[in-house]
């Protein structure tokens, strides 16, 4: 249940419809379903399997390979941190959002009082502004709710997940249910899933479909395998792998409908295309959605299941981020759970404050660009290296066919060794290219290395001096 609240998340419920529709609509579930499989359920029981074979976090299970590989599990958990800094800022901007629907403060004009009264979005990047006051607050309420969740343990995180995986899904079917019954409903599912068999000659789309399902199953972050090493010697580790997987695809595809009914009613409702509408990124949650929410009989209702849909689908993935880090941390300097926890987000409260500016919004974007796009496919990379090459990969299929009722055979092991290396040198060299060609924004390359290249390179070293560092080998 943690591994699925892990993998849905926030990114599920705007990220998907959108590339779905940009890269062919109906048309794109096909190379979606082939990276599911090819790339995506393969890498879960890879995480799954090693965590539960080395009953450790990430820099523990490298190290248990070989010493000179901590570095690696460090990259890992370090990587995924970097994340929440800023995914916590999105969930606070969902938190004041909950509150705003009770008297639909937006009004009529949601992108200006999203962008302007809300945001106080300045004209650049350099150009801070103040520290926003009502997300400040929410940013607050999220850390607090991520400490006391995470400081008692993996048995406190059982119990969170019991609540917050199922309800989220709840209230997604009662929003799905809602839009579908209105006007221009069937044109915004149209809209969604239109295929375009053409797009799938087109090699952008069969990347975009491997990097949907790399980045929204939560692989090469370390949190499937600090939550593997939990399992029950017994557990079913494929089966487990498998239904977290379809969990997270399954509730992509649904939330699809959720969204394009609701835009539809709303291009219905304003007389204009659904292409005019903005429906990407956060807009299309703080500006599209509210816009449409105001125009609902019994609006309010709505807007606030919506926003505590989002809170409940995005606190499983934020405190997952945390966890990895924390149990490292806690396995090699042996303070305790409590203590390591709080550190940790303490240090991710200060790491978010710059995302609270008038300018917050800016660097929150190019972060999110650089780690997606070269950090977490890096990570993933190198994962796939070691654990297919430098240690014996048939060893952990062997592990996981112990309890698995679902076998696995070579196939797998050719996957991880020799298909998704390849298919992640082919993303990050198109991601290298294609930033080059394109500078991110037209911004200059000091802001870009100021805010997207520093950090992810700053990670990696920082892995190293962890691994340097001297840990408490007392047994406790």
């Amino acid at each position: 249940m943690a591994a699925v609240g892990s993998a849905i998340g926030l990114g599920n419920v705007w990220r998907f419809p959108y590339v779905c529709y940009e890269n062919g609509g109906g048309a794109f579930l096909i190379p979606y379903f082939v990276a599911l499989f090819t790339a995506g359920i393969p890498l879960m029981i890879l995480e799954f399997s090693v965590g539960h074979w080395a009953r450790g976090s990430p820099p523990d299970v490298f190290k248990k390979i070989g010493k000179k590989w901590e570095w690696a599990g460090w990259w890992a958990v370090l990587t995924p941190f970097m994340v929440a800094s800023y995914y916590v800022v999105i969930m606070a901007w969902c938190f004041s959002y909950m509150v705003y629907s009770v008297d639909l403060r937006w009004g009529m004009h949601a992108e200006q009082f999203f962008l302007k009264t809300f945001l106080g979005v300045t004209s650049s990047p350099l150009i801070l502004g103040g520290i926003r006051i009502p997300v400040l607050l929410g940013l607050i309420a999220i850390w607090v709710c991520i400490f006391l969740i995470l400081y008692k343990g993996v048995k406190r995180i059982g119990k969170v997940v019991a609540l917050t995986v199922p309800i989220p899904t709840i209230l997604l079917i009662i929003l799905t249910v809602r839009g579908l019954t209105l006007p221009g409903a069937i044109e915004g599912i149209s809209y969604y899933l239109t295929p375009n068999f053409s797009q799938l000659l087109n090699a952008k789309v069969w990347l975009a479909a491997y990097a949907q399902v790399f980045f929204s199953l939560g692989v090469a972050q370390g949190i499937m395998i600090t939550y593997a090493s939990f399992l029950k010697r017994k557990s079913d580790i494929t089966n487990n792998a498998i239904i977290a997987s379809l969990a997270d695809a399954g509730t992509s595809f649904f939330a699809g409908f959720t969204v394009f009914s609701i835009v539809g009613y709303l291009a219905a409702s304003q007389g204009i295309g659904i292409e005019n509408l903005g429906i990407a990124g956060p807009y299309l949650i703080f500006v599209t959605y509210p816009t449409a929410i105001s125009l609902l009989p019994i609006a309010a209702l709505f807007g606030v299941i919506f926003y505590i849909a989002l809170l409940t689908f995005g606190i499983d993935s934020a405190f997952s981020m945390i966890e990895p880090i924390t149990s490292g941390i806690h396995s090699k300097w042996k303070i305790t759970k409590a203590k390591a926890t709080a550190i940790m987000c303490t240090l991710g409260f200060f790491a978010s404050l710059i995302f609270t500016t008038g300018s917050g919004i800016y660097w929150l974007e190019m972060l999110d660009h650089f780690v997606a796009n070269f950090g977490l496919v890096a990570v993933g990379l190198v994962e796939c290296l070691i654990l297919g090459w430098v240690f014996n990969i048939h060893r952990l299929r062997d592990h996981a066919n112990k309890t698995s009722d679902v076998l696995i055979g070579r196939w797998w092991d050719l996957l991880i060794k020799f298909v998704i290396p390849a298919i992640l040198i082919i993303l990050l060299a198109a991601s290298v290219v294609d930033n080059i060609i394109n500078p991110y924004m037209g911004y200059p390359w000091w802001i870009i290395l100021i805010g997207g290249m520093a950090p992810v390179t700053i990670a990696l070293l920082l892995s190293f001096i962890l691994m340097r560092m001297k840990g408490n080998e007392v047994k406790t």
